[in-house]
C-alpha cells in the first residue's frame, strides 16, 4: 500500500482555540478516506491543513507534519500555490467563479498555472475535465454559458472539473454534497468512485450513509481528536473504540 500523505502528531490552533489534537493518520493512494464526526469536532479544519487553507487565517498556528510524498507540506520550501494544484479542493458550496462561462470555469487554472497553453491544448483539457466530472454530455452545447446558470448539482461537478483540470495528485472534498438534492448526491457518489481509480480522496461528511457507500476507509473525528481509523466495513460493523459506535448507532452527536 503506498500512502500518499502521511499526518504526523498535527496540532492546530485558532487563538487559544486548541482544534487538532495530535492528529496521526496515513491516506493510501488511489483510496477514498471519509472523515466523520459532529459538528465542531474538526473535520473541516483537518481537511484544510491538507493543502494549507489556513495559512492566511488570523491567528491560526499549527504544529506537527503533513507529508506528501515524503515532503513535509508546511516546509519553507514548498510553495503553496504549487501545493494546491497538486491538492485541489471542493467545497461545500458550489462555488463557479460569477463571471465566467462554463468553459472559462475549467480552463482558469490551466491559464494561470505558469506555463505556455495553445488554445488547443486548453479546449482539450476542459473536455478531458468534464468529461470526468460526468457532466461534458450535458454542457457540451452550451460552454458559453455562464456558470451559474447551471443547477447546484450540475455546478458542483463543474467545480469538480475545475479542480481536476491541473492534474492533482490529492482531490479534498469538504462536504460536497450537503446542498444538493438526492439525485444529484448519487451523481457525486458516483464520480467520488470512478475518480479514486486516478485519485487519492479525502471527504467530509456528516453523512455516516454516504460514508459507508462511498469510503475504502473512515476516520472518525471526536472533539478534535482521531478516536479510530479503520475500514468502512470494520467501523461501521464491529468500532474499536465505544465512542464511535455511540456516534453511529446515534446515541450522541
Amino acid at each position: 500500500m503506498e500512502i500518499v500523505l502521511d499526518i504526523r502528531d498535527l496540532n492546530s490552533w485558532f487563538g487559544d482555540n486548541h482544534v487538532l489534537k495530535g492528529i496521526r493518520m496515513e491516506i493510501a493512494k488511489n483510496s477514498v478516506t471519509s472523515v466523520m464526526g459532529p459538528s465542531g469536532c474538526g473535520k473541516s479544519t483537518f481537511i484544510r491543513c491538507l493543502n494549507r487553507m489556513h495559512d492566511l487565517t488570523p491567528g491560526y498556528r499549527m504544529s506537527g507534519e503533513i507529508l506528501l510524498d515524503g515532503v513535509n507540506i508546511y516546509s519553507e520550501r514548498v510553495d503553496p500555490v504549487y501545493l494546491r494544484r497538486r491538492v485541489g479542493m471542493v467545497f461545500q458550496q458550489p462555488n463557479p467563479f460569477p463571471r465566467m462561462s462554463v468553459f472559462e470555469n475549467v480552463a482558469v487554472g490551466l491559464r494561470l498555472n505558469g506555463r505556455s497553453v495553445s488554445r488547443a491544448e486548453i479546449a482539450e483539457a476542459v473536455e478531458k475535465s468534464l468529461r470526468m466530472a460526468a457532466l461534458w454530455d450535458e454542457v457540451k452545447d452550451h460552454l458559453s454559458r455562464p456558470g451559474m446558470s447551471l443547477s447546484g448539482g450540475q455546478q458542483q461537478r463543474l467545480c469538480i472539473a475545475r479542480a481536476l483540470a491541473v492534474e492533482p495528485e490529492v482531490l479534498l472534498m469538504d462536504e460536497p454534497c450537503s446542498a444538493l438534492d438526492p439525485v444529484s448526491t448519487a451523481k457525486i457518489e458516483e464520480l467520488i468512485e470512478d475518480l479514486s481509480e486516478r485519485y487519492t480522496i479525502a471527504v467530509v461528511t456528516h453523512n455516516m450513509q454516504q460514508a459507508a457507500r462511498i469510503s475504502d476507509n473512515v476516520a472518525f473525528f471526536l472533539m478534535g481528536e482521531l478516536i479510530e481509523m479503520d475500514k468502512s466495513g470494520k467501523i461501521f460493523t464491529n468500532p474499536a473504540d465505544k465512542r464511535t459506535e455511540q456516534y453511529i448507532t446515534g446515541r450522541f452527536g
